[in-house]
This record gives C-alpha cells, structure tokens and sequence, in this order.
C-alpha cells in the first residue's frame, strides 16, 4: 500500500478522544452554543442572519479548540493527520465533478423532498432574502461558503471519517459519518436530507483524495451557489 494511503488502515486515536469530541458537537455545541447562546445574540444584534452568522464562527472555533486540544496537541500530531494537506493536481478534475454531481443530487433530493411540503429553508437564508445588500452577500458567502466548509470538512471527515475509516471500513465510514453530519444539523430538520448527500460526497472526496481541501472547495463553492440563488430566488 503508498505511504499516502496508511491512514486508512490506522490512526493515533482511542474511543475516549472519539467519544469527548462526539460530547463536544451533540451536548456543548447544540445545548449551549445552538440554542442559549445564539438567542443571545439575536437579542444583541435583533437580526438573525448576523446572530446565525456570529453562532456559526463560535461553533468553529469551539470545534477547532477541541480537535487541537483532545486530538493533536496531547500527542504532538500536526493538522495534517485529519486531512489538512496538499491534494494530487490530478484531483482538480474531480472537484469539478463532485461540484457538478452534488448540486444535481441536491436538487433531486430537494424535488423528492418537496413532495412532502418541505422546503430547505432557514433563519439565516430568510433574513437574507429579506434585507439582501452587498455587506448580507458578502457575509452570507464568507458564512456558508468559507467558514463552515472550513470546520466542518475538518472535523467531519478528517478526524471523524477517518477515525470510522480504520474500523468499519470504507461503506461503514462514509455511511455512519454521513449520519453523524446530518444529525449535527439539528434543528434545521427540512435540510437534512441534502446534509446527508452532501456528508456522503465529502466523505469521497476525502477517500479519494486523503486531504480535507477537496472537500472544503466542493462544500464551499456548492454552498456559495446556494446562498446567491437564495438572493436571486
């Protein structure tokens, strides 16, 4: 097997370190951050795309601190070991397909899911439609297509995808961290099904590539088109 492949068959990490981070993103994130905290800030700033905005930047940074702080620093590791590396140049055409491929499957998912009422709508996009300016644009696009792909992509697929991948392999990896993707995205529920086709291209672009920045550019440049639609819908 290539050397850039061995992180497939093992990593540095136990069930401990697994399960504080799992606790970190469903007890501290949704209990604390999601909910008291961002209603905080919506009653601080009285607008919810400015308080969803400023919650989505406080949970990447609580996220980062925890994979530095539980995963990398107690065994000296660098950000490379989850993903944060350079990708082959050959990839670059493969990005343009899993673009291409995940903005069809989430509009599939999206005309499926429409037959049972639901639409893929949250606060933040409302708040946009409603008060579109350059300054909502840009922070829109710096929110949904620069900071979350950046975290998410990070703790989502490098460590969680990756720590699955050494144990259930690949289908049991893409499968569970998909799952795991989706239901992080509590309470935006009418969304989910798109979360979960999004989590299961990144989790391939991750396999395929063994770097995070696939992923990250897939997840950010799909989402960007989401939020200039969201403007011009």
């Amino acid at each position: 097997m290539k050397t850039t492949e061995m992180w497939k068959k093992s990593d540095p990490w136990t069930w401990s370190q697994m399960l504080a981070l799992l606790a970190l993103e469903f007890v501290f994130v949704i209990c604390v951050i999601k909910y008291p905290l961002q209603q905080l800030y919506a009653d601080w700033m009285q607008n919810t795309l400015y308080a969803g905005t400023l919650t989505g930047f406080t949970i990447a940074i609580t996220l980062m601190l925890g994979i530095y702080i539980i995963a990398l620093r107690p065994q000296k590791l660098t950000w490379a070991e989850v993903g944060v590396k350079p990708f082959a140049a050959k990839d670059w055409w493969r990005i343009l397909l899993w673009i291409l491929a995940l903005i069809i499957l989430s509009l599939a998912t999206v005309y499926l899911t429409s037959f049972l009422g639901t639409t893929v709508e949250n606060s933040k996009t409302e708040s946009l439609k409603q008060h579109v300016t350059l300054f909502t644009l840009l922070l829109g696009v710096v929110s949904a297509g620069i900071i979350s792909p950046v975290y998410e992509e990070i703790f989502y697929r490098g460590f969680i995808y990756r720590w699955l991948r050494t144990r259930v392999g690949m289908g049991g990896a893409i499968l569970i961290s998909a799952l795991i993707f989706t239901a992080a995205h509590y309470p935006t529920t009418n969304a989910m099904p798109v979360n979960f086709v999004g989590g299961v291209l990144f989790a391939w672009a991750y396999e395929r590539t063994g770097s995070v920045w696939p992923g990250i550019l897939v997840h950010g440049i799909t989402n960007t088109i989401g939020v200039l639609l969201t403007v011009v819908g």
